[in-house]
């Protein structure tokens, strides 16, 4: 369902990566590595969704729109792309129909013994409720525990952040613990949920099969 297609060699196995393969009601999903040409996109949705985004978000200095301005992307770019290269992150781009709708970021990557990451994950209200970010993160796991070599994916997550809970519901999350105090986010320091995922939990045909049998996605065509 997913493949990877190398765009030149990284440093560590699966990337960098262009991943798709899944249709949901909003259009075709895919993943790429973000690119410095983003700004303008990802600056307008970031500002636009201040409301919808700024509840999960780490607290970081200066507003919103200081902070999601396009003039501050080219930094960000830059520490996304050095921790992809030095094989500590993968950090994706979202598109529907080939348009940026929002990130995934696996992050914390930490190769043998564990074999570990984070996902974290934001989109665009526009297409919320429609499928994109389940069948986004759905191949972001199936790289992670493919190519990527990956046995452990952990999520954290705000116990009222009621649509991120419904994204790791369907793809079927262990609830493993509640971390107190755990991040310092929009202002305050605040409880999280934790959920994980081990290459033993995921189905054979993988995450995205999953959500075609389900009827939660369809294949898209290449």
């Amino acid at each position: 369902m997913a493949h990877a297609g190398p765009e030149r060699h990284g440093r560590h196995p699966g990337w960098p990566a262009r991943l798709g393969g899944l249709r949901v009601a909003a259009g075709a999903v895919e993943l790429r590595p973000v690119r410095l040409r983003d700004a303008g996109t990802w600056s307008a949705i970031r500002l636009r969704d201040e409301e919808h985004l700024a509840p999960w978000e780490p607290t970081a200095p200066g507003t919103w729109a200081q902070r999601h301005s396009a003039a501050e992307w080219p930094a960000r770019w830059i520490l996304l792309r050095s921790a992809a290269r030095r094989g500590a992150a993968l950090p994706f781009v979202i598109t529907v129909d080939g348009r940026l709708v929002g990130q995934v970021m696996l992050g914390n990557v930490v190769r043998e013994p564990l074999l570990s990451a984070y996902v974290g994950y934001w989109c665009d209200s526009t297409v919320g409720g429609k499928g994109v970010t389940t069948a986004a993160v759905a191949l972001a796991l199936d790289h992670c525990f493919g190519p990527v070599g990956l046995h452990r994916v952990e999520a954290t997550v705000r116990p009222e952040n009621a649509a991120s809970l419904r994204v790791l519901a369907k793809l079927g999350f262990r609830h493993e613990g509640l971390f107190r105090r755990y991040l310092d986010v929009d202002g305050a320091w605040r409880d999280h949920l934790c959920f994980a995922l081990t290459v033993e939990d995921v189905p054979d045909a993988g995450m995205a099969a999953m959500l075609v049998e389900r009827g939660l996605a369809t294949p898209a065509q290449d």
